[in-house]
């Protein structure tokens, strides 16, 4: 069954959300995560469809029971489209909109859109846009059957090609274009970084969860001011600032964009050359939402995409970000003793209100000393 309609606000477009439980014991979370992305995305969620499958049906993803109380909904609210939190291959997605008669979109091209939106960089644009064309690639048809079909039309003869053979090899370039001017932006990062790595500043980057608190975290260590809202993928560009650090000098701070679990290969591939700054750096940063129920999932995603773009092997400490939420207090947590020393496991802050920032930054001087070959600052750190 789907639950009762959402007001409709102003002009927004209007969507039928989809989300099945394949049994993977996450559903609710998953679905107040699917409402946050339609609705960054600029729609309104009218009603949500759900039930329980064991795999996904081969022609439409749903059952046709299922399609069809879809297809109820879209005529009971007027929706403009039909949206489903889940990744649906090129025929399916034809086969949904044919019978429901109204636009279909996956959770792929959910947030490939909103990644479109909140791209601001030109670095940022051109990897949406790479991604984007990668994943339409696969789907051209769908776009251009109703030209296929019209014999000799005005405007669409061409040299002995079909329309979608003609925009196939448009896209092509295209691709190839993207993909060039993308290496020349990561050779000239590649450069930047050979300059940090001669002077021995210690290189550190925030990653975690979309709406973790990353740019939060990053503006009260910095200073910055960069973007920072309660929404998702607010930042998709990546900006790094030097800060000094009392005990330990200047070292180099770095926001990324954040993830999010089934994030599409197409945006890890496209954004490959802003994520190599993680594999990159000396420490990572791994920032949690600690308020989130979610948060061991959450955690798992982030550390599958790190370990994708070939950053598993770089010292990790947690931040246990959002503590006004929680019972717990600010300071830090230490972990495995190496060659007689408690390693630093997680430091508990709040980065709205600034609780646990001294500890942070203490805990930044100790790894940016010991790297240096430097002792120990004796009064530093207090658990």
């Amino acid at each position: 069954m789907f639950d009762r309609p959402a007001l409709r606000a102003g002009d927004a477009v209007g969507a039928i959300l989809v989300q099945l439980d394949f049994n993977t014991g996450d559903y609710a979370e998953r679905l107040d995560e699917f409402r946050l992305l339609v609705r960054s995305a600029g729609a309104e969620p009218m009603a949500v469809v759900g039930g329980r499958r064991h795999s996904p049906d081969p022609a439409m993803f749903a059952g046709k029971g299922k399609v069809d109380e879809v297809g109820t909904a879209v005529t009971l609210h007027d929706a403009d489209l039909v949206i489903f939190n889940h990744e649906l291959s090129p025929g399916q997605q034809r086969n949904l909109e044919k019978t429901l008669q109204r636009r279909v979109v996956d959770r792929t091209s959910l947030i490939l859109d909103i990644f479109a939106l909140r791209a601001r960089s030109h670095e940022g644009k051109l990897q949406v846009e790479l991604a984007q064309l990668e994943h339409l690639s696969t789907r051209l048809v769908r776009g251009w059957t109703h030209l296929e079909r019209q014999k000799g039309g005005i405007g669409l003869r061409g040299p002995g090609e079909k329309q979608l053979e003609t925009d196939r090899r448009l896209l092509g370039k295209r691709v190839a274009l993207l993909k060039d001017r993308l290496k020349t932006l990561e050779k000239q990062r590649a450069v930047r970084r050979r300059a940090r790595d001669r002077n021995e500043v210690l290189s550190v980057s925030l990653v975690g969860y979309t709406n973790a608190g990353k740019s939060t975290l990053f503006n009260a260590l910095t200073k910055a001011g960069a973007y920072a809202a309660n929404q998702l993928f607010a930042t998709l560009d990546t900006t790094s600032r030097r800060v000094f650090v009392e005990g330990a000098g200047q070292i180099v701070i770095s926001d990324t964009v954040g993830f999010i679990r089934d994030l599409p290969h197409s945006l890890v591939a496209a954004f490959h050359a802003t994520l190599e700054e993680t594999a990159q750096a000396d420490l990572l940063l791994h920032v949690v939402d600690s308020a989130s129920p979610d948060r061991d999932q959450q955690m798992a995603a982030v550390n599958t995409v790190l370990a994708e773009v070939g950053a598993a092997q770089v010292s990790q400490i947690l931040i246990w970000n959002k503590i006004d939420l929680t019972a717990a207090g600010p300071g830090l947590e230490r972990g495995d003793v190496v060659e007689g020393h408690a390693r630093i496991r997680r430091v508990f802050v709040s980065a709205r209100t600034g609780s646990g920032l001294d500890s942070l930054r203490s805990a930044l001087a100790e790894i940016a000393r010991e790297r240096a070959g430097l002792p120990a600052v004796t009064d530093a750190l207090t658990a």
